[in-house]
């Protein structure tokens, strides 16, 4: 095994992100920070207040209203989950999707040296769809590259304007334009299925949130040369520090074909390395090590309000415990390139059979 030596650590704008009060440890990528959260239960009282007020959130439900697609009614039965109580709020309870962003937030010097830019503004180079099963025991991670050519419908803005609807926009261009809660709906567009929850992690952050854990390790069976990302590994096991770790969630033109369905492969295969490191951690024999996480993971996401208390983000951890690498299933939207452009892609049929899958928490479709 190689070691990598790390150093520890337009239109109007969506509804701007806010501050709330309580909040706690959540998820990084995808599911797996929700392992954390479920460690970090045991030392809720460790500098609460702090923790409390280090997570920024977006009133999603409050800005799109009722014209949304119907939540997933599978988990609306007495049985609900194994693993949650009758004591857990309803946000622990049933089938859910989360829809997680990685922004290149060109905001802030730290984010700039990470590769986010100068310019003001954001792009969500990393979307995934995380679909939680009824019974909270498996998760299936859907990955939508963000070249997909897409109808971005009008969006409500802070200022109580709207955004301007598009016909074969770039996906990641919803957030660009109108913030959280563009991207919420032009997912829920695309797809017909309601985000029950979003969860949106920078640059810096996430670079920020794997130093804490320690890096996290991967294994390559090809070797990666990409200098716009800064990433030259030779094939095989390497220990990646933050900064390395968020390169090789970024590098396109080291792998594959130089296509963002490369780079898909990359994070899905990080994802579950991140589970890995999380469960290996042992985060609560170690309080220390526990709050530098805590505190590195409130201070690094936006959530939807719905998540921004300690209560509701204890309760969703604990009820995803059960989830590890072995039983979460991560796949891509499936694609074909754009007739219009061979640098873009457009989702086929078979992805409206993954989200009919979602929409009814059943299994996805083989093939």
């Amino acid at each position: 095994m190689t070691a990598d030596h790390k150093v520890p650590t337009g239109d109007e704008p969506g509804a701007a992100p806010r501050r709330r009060r309580r909040s706690r440890v959540l998820i990084a990528s995808g599911v797996a920070l929700a392992c954390v959260l479920a460690a970090g239960g045991a030392a809720a009282g460790i500098a609460y207040w702090h923790l409390d007020n280090n997570i920024k959130s977006v009133d999603i439900n409050s800005a799109l209203g009722t014209d949304r697609p119907s939540k997933v009614t599978a988990g609306a039965s007495a049985s609900a989950s194994a693993s949650a109580s009758a004591s857990q709020t309803p946000v622990a309870t049933g089938a859910m999707n989360i829809l997680v962003l990685g922004s290149d937030s060109r905001s802030g010097k730290s984010n700039s040296k990470l590769g986010g830019g100068t310019s003001s503004g954001a792009r969500s180079d990393t979307a995934m769809i995380v679909h939680i099963n009824n019974a909270h025991t498996k998760a299936t991670v859907v990955s939508i590259p963000r070249d997909t050519l897409v109808y971005r419908p009008s969006c409500p803005t802070s200022s109580g304007g709207t955004t301007s609807a598009a016909y074969s926009a770039m996906f990641n261009s919803a957030f660009s334009v109108g913030g959280a809660v563009c991207a919420v709906k032009t997912v829920e567009t695309l797809t017909n299925v309601r985000m029950d929850h979003y969860i949106e992690i920078d640059f810096s952050g996430f670079a920020k949130l794997i130093d804490a854990l320690g890096g996290v390790t991967v294994t390559t069976t090809q070797d990666i040369d990409d200098d716009q990302s800064h990433l030259h590994l030779k094939a095989g096991t390497h220990h990646l520090s933050g900064t390395k770790a968020l390169a090789f969630a970024r590098t396109r033109h080291g792998v594959g074909d130089g296509s963002d369905l490369g780079r898909i492969k990359l994070q899905q295969q990080l994802i579950k390395a991140l589970l890995k490191q999380v469960s290996s951690a042992d985060l609560l024999t170690n309080p220390a090590k526990l709050y530098e996480v805590a505190v590195t993971a409130t201070g690094a996401i936006t959530t939807d309000t719905d998540l921004d208390s300690l209560s509701e983000l204890m309760s969703l951890g604990s009820s995803l415990r059960e989830i590890g690498s072995d039983n979460l299933t991560a796949i891509t939207m499936p694609v074909t390139t754009a007739p219009s452009d061979p640098n873009r892609v457009v989702a086929t049929s078979a992805a409206t059979k993954v989200w009919t899958a979602l929409r009814n928490d059943t299994a996805l479709p083989k093939g």
